[in-house]
């Protein structure tokens, strides 16, 4: 089970209705503008990237016109767009846990920064660059609700037909990995095919993951949410596998 992936399920259904919805929603809007220029086009079908963000933002509920206005914004159409880079930081959590940090910045010191505060003040290691990446494959993942699909044996024969990688039992959904270029195309025929999509995104997979329970689980926990608060950090994906009840109840 890819621990990330579950936790930012939670995490997204949770914020549906979250105070800081607005922070949220700027977030994803910036991902939107800067996938849409660093992509090369405004067009999802050309770009994945974009398409993540784009889908990413809808399973948020932000407004149509602000995620439209947001591409064009990356595309140079409309003025107002900001200069933001993508900066990756490795490092690890409580109990080897490794981590990698994405953010899109307008200040690359002020992000590092809080980056490290973050990862120092609850107890992590902010490592060198490669320390963690290598842990770590880019993929697509979309995630169908286990009580709306049908049986495991159907989900996988559709998910393989429309040109998927695999198909984990990720407790109460079944998480279906494609190459991330393939992503945008296996979720159109998955949706067609009658399948009710709950999320999907482009992602980054460990390779192995390792167990964690207890008192280190809210540790880990704990250092993930104070990093996804920034409001430069766009992601943090972990090789951690915690129950799913146990990321619940934290």
């Amino acid at each position: 089970m890819s621990g990330h992936s579950k936790w930012a399920t939670i995490k997204r259904k949770k914020a549906a209705n979250d105070a800081k919805r607005s922070n949220v929603f700027a977030k994803l809007l910036r991902a939107v503008e800067v996938a849409a220029r660093e992509g090369g086009s405004g067009d999802p079908a050309a770009n994945a990237t974009l398409a993540s963000a784009i889908e990413k933002a809808r399973s948020f509920s932000v407004p149509v016109d602000a995620i439209e206005r947001a591409v064009r914004r990356g595309t140079g159409e409309e003025a107002g767009a900001g200069r933001y880079d993508e900066v990756i930081y490795e490092g690890y959590a409580p109990g080897g846990i490794a981590l990698i940090v994405r953010a899109l910045t307008d200040n690359r010191n002020r992000t590092a920064q809080e980056v490290r505060h973050a990862f120092t003040r609850h107890g992590g290691n902010l490592g060198e660059s490669g320390s963690t990446l290598w842990m770590f494959q880019r993929k697509g993942v979309i995630a169908i609700e286990k009580a709306l699909a049908p049986p495991e044996e159907r989900v996988l024969e559709l998910a393989l037909e429309a040109g998927a990688e695999d198909l984990r039992d990720a407790e109460s959904t079944w998480e279906i990995v494609t190459a991330p270029q393939d992503l945008a195309r296996v979720e159109r025929a998955l949706r067609a095919a009658g399948l009710a999509i709950d999320n999907a995104e482009l992602t980054m997979l460990p390779t192995t993951t390792i167990p964690v329970d207890g008192a280190e689980a809210r540790r880990v926990l704990q250092l993930i949410e104070a990093l996804e608060e920034l409001d430069d950090v766009q992601a943090v994906y972990a090789n951690f596998d915690i129950p799913e009840d146990v990321m619940t109840s934290l």
